[in-house]
């Protein structure tokens, strides 16, 4: 979501001084009113990753959620969208969509989760825009290799994971971001803020309280079981990963650094 100009707070966006001091990419590219596909990050991310490598400079890929990470390092290749189909597919109600899917594919629920109705939406619309089951997808060459954690460019990951320690930091970091006018933020954007933008954990919520729909404590408890749900969700996706290393959790960051840095000198990794 750093991706959006104006999100600064809630995306907990590098300062002008830490970008200044460490060049960063893929920061402030569009508007808050237009859509970012992974496909798109992913092709602006591809650039950057090439550009630094035809120049002998190392890449760190920071943050982010495990899709996001996987779209860069891993051969992953993204249907395209049709407005007409989509806009057809998203009338449909979730069972007829439901319906849709396993009369085109009677084993779409192995790899489609059918009782999540967005998953199922985007399963129908790329079987109408590209003709392939999700069966047939799942059992591609690309499908396997991501399932076996093939890579796409070689690459060398560490892990930090808080464990016990993760709710309270969570907590704290929220109400450090609406200490320093999170809300004051989202109700500039009100105005403006986009369907993927607005579909940020924090932002939703907040939207709620511009629009009067909730108070303020209402979405503060909210922002903190979807932001704790959501770190969960990726701690989970990332530790299936067997290519990343995890560090042993320090209240300390010199030594969490300390660490890491032992890591990738080991794996050659000495840029």
């Amino acid at each position: 979501m750093q991706v959006y100009r104006s999100m600064d707070i809630g995306t907990a966006k590098p300062s002008s001084a830490e970008q200044d001091r460490v060049t960063h990419h893929l920061i402030d590219l569009i508007e808050p009113e237009e859509r970012f596909t992974v496909a798109e990050y992913q092709a602006a991310g591809i650039a950057v990753l090439d550009d630094l490598e035809s120049r002998g400079r190392p890449a760190i890929i920071c943050g982010g959620s495990g899709l996001h990470f996987r779209a860069l390092v891993d051969p992953m290749t993204f249907p395209g969208h049709d407005d007409t189909i989509r806009a057809v597919v998203e009338a449909l109600s979730a069972e007829e969509a439901r319906d849709r899917l396993l009369a085109a594919d009677p084993l779409a629920g192995e790899v489609v989760d059918l009782d999540n109705p967005r998953r199922v939406t985007r399963a129908v619309e790329i079987f109408e825009v590209t003709g392939e089951t999700p069966s047939e997808r799942a059992s591609g060459p690309e499908a396997v290799a991501l399932r076996e954690y093939h890579p796409r460019v070689p690459f060398v990951a560490v892990g930090v994971d808080p464990g016990d320690a993760l709710p309270g930091r969570v907590e704290r970091r929220l109400d450090g971001m609406l200490a320093v006018g999170w809300l004051e933020e989202v109700v500039g954007l009100s105005e403006r803020i986009g369907p993927t933008a607005r579909q940020a954990v924090g932002y939703r919520e907040l939207l709620r309280v511009v629009e009067g729909e909730w108070p303020m404590d209402t979405a503060r408890e909210r922002i903190l079981g979807a932001t704790t749900s959501l770190a969960r969700r990726q701690r989970t996706f990332l530790r299936r990963d067997p290519r990343v290393w995890w560090a042993e959790w320090d209240d300390d960051p010199r030594r969490l650094a300390d660490a890491a840095g032992r890591h990738l000198e080991g794996a050659g990794w000495t840029s």
